[in-house]
């Protein structure tokens, strides 16, 4: 009984894991972004929202470039705080509401 306890719950936790990833399958840390594909609160973003302004990524969020923005939005985010894209793109995470940055994805910057 215990075994059939115990694999329900890794089913439920795995699920849970996967649940949520960009358009392109890059999954999203299961500890960071709510909902799926369709309602989550993580999603790509234009690569011309995001600016280098030494140690920091300046975004300049518009209304419909995250499904989240009905205004315009600038964050700050510093390079240090930044994960690292798997798939080249932009992604920013924003909970509980649109004015919190809960985290950003940058593609590794090459020099």
């Amino acid at each position: 009984m215990e075994r059939i306890v115990y694999a329900v719950i890794l089913a439920g936790l795995a699920g849970v894991a996967y649940a949520h990833q960009a358009p392109s399958g890059f999954q999203y840390s299961a500890f960071c972004c709510n909902g799926d594909g369709e309602s989550g609160d993580c999603q790509p973003i234009p690569s011309q929202d995001v600016k280098i302004d030494g140690a920091n990524y300046e975004i300049a969020l518009k209304p419909g470039d995250h499904r989240l923005a009905t205004h315009g939005h600038l964050f700050s985010v510093p390079q240090s705080k930044a994960m690292m894209s798997m798939d080249g793109f932009y992604h920013l995470c924003l909970f509980p509401n649109e004015d919190v940055v809960r985290f950003f994805y940058a593609p590794q910057m090459n020099f």
